[in-house]
């Protein structure tokens, strides 16, 4: 039986997210009853994944709306605008992050004549029930990509799409979960994923917990095992697709794209249907985050000697759609050529 892992929830008045900044090494939960403290624990990878963050910023918004019951309707509404820009500024590249505020304040605009405090009890019903589609809608992702995936054999995944990249149970993560759960035999390789070692501090600390088979291994080893066989197909998340299926990941996984074109491998991505940007026609539309030097500097012995020296940190690259085999969303896989596949499934209600 597995023990489920929700990164992010709200308890007594205040959000309570584990700190993945620990893992692996300490499983520790913080609690916070300020918005501007959620967009630090965003800022600062306490919590991550494009899911997980729009959960985050859903909660924030809450708090936010919580602090303003006992104000006048427009000091409410100009109070929830500064919190909706401060959680906006932090991650730019996750188009959940901006789907989930936009959703926000959607409803605040539907209910112009609600009082404050009735509107503070709205945004939190609101932000609940998006940790709660967006568990739903893992779970289903799972279940449409496990079909996918080989009775047995490896597959290779990079970054951490898991329960702790979501509302819980996970896009990419949950994929191969759903398939060890069918009886599916396969053995996971995990990119450690540099520079902040997501796959091996998070996705690896997962896959042990649930006892899926795995073997750690670093980003440049990829090519390798699939020049051996070890590995069958990729399945990683996404932060944000474009209309066209161009998807933007953790950097290293357009290299992890190349690599399944040349072996003739299959590569998937596993995310929420809210992952699409349809006001996004391609992925030169999709805004790269840089991160800040230290994080690639850290790891290196005597990385302070390097202080005169360049140094880049881009937190995510695009794959183009060319080297997708397909999306898998809560609304079924989307197959080439995506902008009608994807257009196909917006349709749906």
């Amino acid at each position: 039986m597995v023990d489920e892992i929700y990164p992010v929830r709200w308890e007594d008045g205040k959000v309570v997210m584990i700190d993945q900044t620990l893992l692996p090494a300490e499983h520790k939960e913080k609690s916070t009853g300020s918005c501007n403290e959620v967009a630090e624990w965003i800022e600062t990878m306490v919590v991550r994944g494009a899911p997980a963050i729009g959960v985050a910023a859903a909660y924030g918004m809450a708090l936010a709306a919580n602090d303003l019951r006992d104000k006048s309707r427009d000091d409410f509404d100009k109070g929830l605008l500064k919190a909706r820009d401060r959680l906006a500024r932090t991650r730019p590249t996750a188009v959940n992050l901006f789907w989930v505020l936009n959703r926000i304040n959607e409803l605040i605009e539907i209910n112009p004549h609600v009082n404050p405090n009735e509107m503070a009890d709205k945004v939190l019903t609101e932000a609940e029930a998006i940790r709660d589609e967006d568990l739903k809608m893992c779970m289903t992702i799972g279940k449409y990509g496990a079909e996918l995936l080989p009775d047995e054999g490896g597959v290779l995944t990079h970054c951490n799409a898991g329960a702790l990249a979501t509302a819980g149970y996970g896009t990419a993560v949950g994929v191969l979960r759903a398939a060890w759960e069918m009886g599916k035999k396969i053995h996971v390789y995990s990119d450690e994923t540099r520079p902040r070692l997501q796959g091996a501090c998070l996705t690896c600390w997962e896959l042990d917990r649930m006892k899926i088979p795995f073997t750690m291994i670093t980003d440049s080893m990829a090519g390798h095992f699939m020049q051996k066989g070890n590995i069958r197909l990729a399945v990683t998340g996404a932060d944000r697709v474009a209309a066209n299926g161009d998807s933007a990941n953790k950097i290293g996984t357009y290299t992890v794209a190349i690599l399944c074109k040349e072996h003739g491998l299959p590569f998937y991505i596993a995310a929420p249907f809210s992952t699409i940007d349809f006001d996004c026609p391609d992925g030169s539309c999709i805004p790269i985050e840089e991160r800040d030097r230290e994080e690639v500097l850290c790891i290196i012995p005597g990385g302070d000697t390097y202080d005169h020296i360049n140094v880049a940190n881009p937190g995510f690259d695009v794959t183009p759609h060319k080297y997708i085999t397909a999306i898998i969303t809560d609304r079924g896989v989307a197959y080439p050529p995506f902008s009608e596949s994807l257009e196909k499934l917006r349709e749906i209600p």
